[in-house]
């Protein structure tokens, strides 16, 4: 009889995971990284804060980089004499308010995403295609209307809170029109 030859035993170790961790730190670590070389560098494109991030062994795709600058509210901001724009990111952390084009790209995404609207006491509910419900209540975050107190999304839908006196039907009414 053959003898069975037994498998190969492997230890996870920390040093077999080191290369993997510097291609793949956690999004908060890529997050606070990214903040960082927005401070430090005049960043024009995702393809140079893709090299940057390179150079700190981080591979990351530009669908990734495009989340993560939604994420930190980072804005490209033009020099006053119309010069080639950079990305910025509130010192706070906060989003930028009052984005010019904020409502524009709102309605657009309205008139895409807005399956339908209901409402119940201060709170306008939004339905959405699955999978859309965050990037819409980032879009109505970014637009700062004065009837919105903020969002909360869900996967298909967003929870949008009106700002006293407003109510949920009457905030339901104007993402309605905006669509």
């Amino acid at each position: 009889m053959a003898a069975r030859a037994e498998p190969e035993l492997t230890v996870s170790t920390a040093a077999n995971h080191a290369d993997s961790a510097a291609t793949a730190p956690t999004r908060a670590a890529r997050q606070a990284r990214i903040v960082a070389l927005l401070a430090a560098h005049p960043v024009r494109s995702h393809t140079e804060l893709a090299a940057l991030l390179a150079e700190d062994s981080i591979e990351v795709s530009t669908a990734t980089l495009s989340r993560d600058l939604e994420e930190l509210g980072a804005v490209k901001l033009r020099a006053a004499d119309g010069g080639a724009g950079v990305y910025v990111v509130p010192e706070d952390g906060s989003p930028v308010r009052g984005v010019t084009g904020g409502t524009d790209r709102l309605s657009r995404l309205l008139g895409e995403l807005l399956v339908s609207t209901d409402s119940s006491g201060n709170i306008a509910v939004l339905r959405t295609p699955p999978g859309a419900a965050h990037y819409l209540a980032s879009a109505l975050d970014r637009a700062s209307l004065p009837e919105v107190v903020g969002t909360i999304a869900g996967d298909d839908t967003i929870a949008v809170i009106a700002r006293e006196p407003t109510t949920g039907a009457e905030l339901a009414a104007k993402i309605e029109s905006l669509a």
